[in-house]
């Protein structure tokens, strides 16, 4: 009633409409003219319209992901579903701590301090800290982990073991010993300080005994309902002090500073048979001053003070245990590592049986710590990329997702990298397909709708933290080396691997055909069959010669000057892979293949291969592009003008000097890039060409060397050339351990088929592999890491440490069959 009185109402007090007047009749051809100008204005008003669309939708586009269903359902990493891997130690960028498979994770975590000379305060994992090693000794990827870490003067323990059961993921409790360096030294007093914050979603109590010290810590989060945190005291130690910290934080990177800012002198009480205090670094109160617009999370922080040796235990217990037969600490911890300890060894000796292959002991357990460095490597990210595109003018966020991978190193790359891991996942696939299919669909659910994949993912501010700005924003047209393909036919050849995955590989398919079609779109060369890695570095005047960040190889040479007439063999030989999978998956499928088949027969073909790739004066396969060798770096020392003030003059540089004008050319860079078509199989074995590159290969003053292939041969221009005044060669002279796995595969393939190349490809396999297995084993250890690279001429470690992603595939290589 009331709507029908409000329409009356409006009726009655509407005025008069007022009397028409006749409207004169238009001019002669007036009709038209008007007709003429409303479709004028239509037109105009529909491509200004249209354009708008067409630019609003480019802009759109890159940040919006593929349209099919996700490979793994949200859920698919909750409790609920996937109870046994909800809980991890998914922090690979701090010494040790543990999260949950979650967006928004309450987080655990260890810190230490010596009390002892400069005291410094460990936290996240750092080269600058000087550890004497750190690392898994074991770790299987799901159940427990035993980690040791060598300090000045002691060396840290740190154990934990998962107990299954409840609705929220099960149970889990810490173990970490301290033992000196040398018991016969007086005790060294040592803090050890564990962490949980709530990054901004639940809450934290922190309840405390009669003389104050933190008992345990209750809690909730939407995922893990109601939980405690336990520290039992320590049994069989004489004197220990506790200090606590109950406080918030403005993200989880910044734990270490709060911790840090909240530290004041404290004393100790007197330990057995001493009189005087001891002066000591102990948690105090403290705030962080307030930050708008910042997540603001819950920390509560329980500092421990020792003598070494001791042990101590923490344990999570999640309130959806209805019946806890007894707590996992004491007796029952020890026999829950011991289990899983003894189930690891027996399982890790059927996987790879390198007893039988004549390794000794020493030798297993480091393949042992290898594979756990890269299980205890894998972590889980949420977040967002940001991104640039060509149709938007300033960076966006990428949409917000999780990614479950595994890191190249702790130390330096705590972070997930495309190309990495493929190689990475061809040794998790080994130890358990389950995982390395789960960190497949993570990867590829970050696709987007035209098939990019962020090539670098530093998802969240703990992530972005540790990485410089200059690399934070990713680039839509910037590929990476498609290895994830190099892993699905891994996965594929195991019949066992392959049942499990055909699930996968039917919600897959339409991502790997979009991310398939996206190589061929972006990434196609100047003629057919031919491929050009985009984003190289535009700049000819610093670089010596211009970096090709996306091809994986960084700095190993291309053509000189940079232009759209490149063709690289690198990528045609990716491409070939990726078509012989995608062939594979659709046989596998029931589905028609034939373009993949195609492609394949076409990308595999020697013919055409040397047609477009094979430069004979080098005698070997290259790159090409518009070309000099005759660059060199030179220092330019600018001098004032008459009149300038000299403290004014820019200060020297290194510039590139260009001595003869590049033409379009092979480049005579003999290297990795040359030996593709021989590293991923594509050679005929009775390919003559197949026989220069072994000849390549063994030739000491080439590629050969006693620890491994060299990334750039010694009579190369280029060959250890810095690439402007701050960069080192990187990828021009040192060994990296992924090629030479592609090499030794390849070698081993080519000696078990006949061919005219057979028993030379035999001898340099048992050599190559020899000379690998030997040189890391003994760096490892001399230095107690596995390395990002080593030295071609000594064999020894460099660059950053430790580098468990791709180094690890010395344990595949120990376990190949010769």
């Amino acid at each position: 009633m009331a709507r029908e009185r409000r329409r009356h109402v409006g009726s009655e007090q509407r005025p008069p409409l007022p009397a028409r007047r006749p409207v004169p009749p238009p001019a002669r051809g007036g009709n038209r003219v008007v007709l003429v100008a409303i479709v004028s204005c239509l037109i105009g008003l529909s491509a200004f319209g249209y354009n708008s669309y067409v630019k609003w939708s480019l802009a759109v586009r890159p940040v919006t992901l593929h349209p099919s269903l996700r490979i793994l359902p949200p859920n698919s990493s909750s409790p609920a579903v996937s109870p046994d891997l909800f809980w991890g130690s998914y922090r690979p960028q701090v010494y040790f701590g543990m999260k949950t498979r979650s967006p928004r994770s309450v987080v655990t975590g260890l810190m230490w301090l010596s009390q002892s000379g400069s005291p410094s305060l460990r936290h996240t994992c750092e080269q600058g800290d000087g550890l004497a090693r750190y690392g898994w000794l074991m770790h299987d990827g799901v159940n427990f982990g035993v980690q040791e870490i060598r300090d000045k003067g002691y060396t840290l323990s740190t154990e934990f073991v998962k107990r299954p059961g409840g609705q929220h993921g099960g149970e889990w409790s810490w173990r970490i010993s301290g033992t000196p360096e040398d018991p016969s030294a007086p005790g060294q007093l040592v803090s050890l300080l564990f962490y949980v914050a709530t990054d901004g979603q639940g809450s934290l109590t922190p309840h405390t005994d009669g003389r104050g010290h933190l008992s345990y810590v209750t809690g909730t989060s939407e995922e893990l309902g109601g939980f405690t945190l336990r520290f039992p005291k320590p049994e069989g130690i004489g004197h220990i002090s506790y200090n606590h910290l109950a406080t918030t934080c403005h993200g989880l990177h910044h734990i270490t500073d709060v911790v840090r800012s909240s530290m004041s002198d404290r004393f100790t009480h007197p330990s057995s048979g001493s009189a005087n205090k001891r002066r000591y670094f102990g948690l105090d109160t403290y705030h962080p001053p307030p930050q708008p617009g910042s997540d603001h999370s819950q920390l509560v922080v329980q500092q421990v003070t020792m003598y070494l040796p001791f042990q101590v235990e923490i344990l999570f217990e999640s309130d959806s245990f209805l019946q806890r037969p007894v707590s996992l600490s004491g007796g029952a911890l020890t026999a829950g590592l011991e289990k899983h300890r003894k189930t690891m060894e027996e399982r890790f000796r059927k996987t790879f049986q390198l007893e039988a292959k004549g390794f000794i002991p020493e030798q297993v357990a480091f393949a042992q710590a290898a594979l756990s460095n890269m299980l205890g490597g894998m972590g889980y990210f949420y977040g967002s990329s940001v991104i640039r595109s060509r149709h938007i003018p300033e960076p966006v966020s990428y949409p917000p997702a999780p990614l479950y991978t595994a890191v190249p190193s702790r130390s330096f790359f705590p972070r997930g990298f495309l190309w990495d891991e493929g190689f990475h996942l061809l040794l998790i696939a080994r130890w358990d397909p389950a995982l390395a299919w789960q960190s497949l669909g993570h990867w590829l659910d970050l696709m987007n709708a035209d098939g990019w994949i962020p090539r670098e993912q530093i998802l969240g501010p703990e992530a972005r933290s540790k990485v410089p700005a200059e690399f934070v924003v990713q680039w839509d047209e910037n590929a990476n080396p498609p290895t994830l393909f190099l892993a699905l036919r891994q996965l594929l050849s195991s019949p066992d691997s392959a049942s499990q995955g055909l699930p996968f590989l039917r919600r897959a398919f339409p991502r790997l055909q979009t991310w398939y079609n996206w190589f061929n779109a972006t990434q196609n060369g100047p003629l057919p069959y031919t491929y050009r890695w985009r984003g190289r570095d535009r700049d000819t005047l610093l670089f010596l010669n211009p970096k090709t960040l996306t091809s994986g190889l960084d700095d190993y040479p291309r053509a000189s000057h940079p232009s759209d007439e490149e063709r690289h063999v690198d990528l045609r030989c990716w491409m070939a892979l990726a078509s012989e999978v995608m062939a594979d998956i659709c046989r596998l499928l029931g589905d028609d293949g034939s373009r993949y088949e195609e492609s394949q027969r076409a990308l595999s073909d020697n013919s055409l291969l040397d047609q477009l790739h094979w430069a004979e004066r080098l005698g070997a396969y290259a790159d090409y592009g518009n070309h000099t060798q005759k660059a060199v770096l030179e220092w330019e020392r600018p001098r004032p003008v008459p009149g300038q003030d000299p403290h004014s003059v820019p200060p020297p540089r290194l510039i590139r000097v260009v001595r003869k004008p590049p033409k379009l050319q092979f480049v005579g860079a003999l290297g990795y890039v040359s030996l593709f078509p021989f590293f991923l199989q594509i050679l005929s074995p009775s390919s003559p060409r197949l026989g220069r590159l072994l000849e390549h290969l063994r030739d000491a003053d080439k590629l050969w060397t006693s620890y491994g292939i060299r990334s750039l041969s010694k009579s190369s221009p280029l060959y250890m050339q810095r690439n402007t005044e701050h960069d080192p060669p990187y990828w021009r002279g040192a060994i990296w351990m992924n090629m030479n796995y592609l090499a030794v595969s390849a070698l081993h393939r080519y000696s078990q088929v006949d061919g005219p190349h057979q028993s030379r490809a035999t001898g340099l396999y048992r050599e190559l592999r020899v000379n690998l297995i030997a040189n890391l084993y003994r760096q490892y250890e001399k230095t107690g890491f596995l390395w990002e690279q080593y030295n071609d001429e000594t064999g020894r470690g460099q660059g950053c440490h430790p580098f468990t992603g791709w180094s690890s595939l010395v344990v595949l290589i120990m376990a190949e069959e010769y």
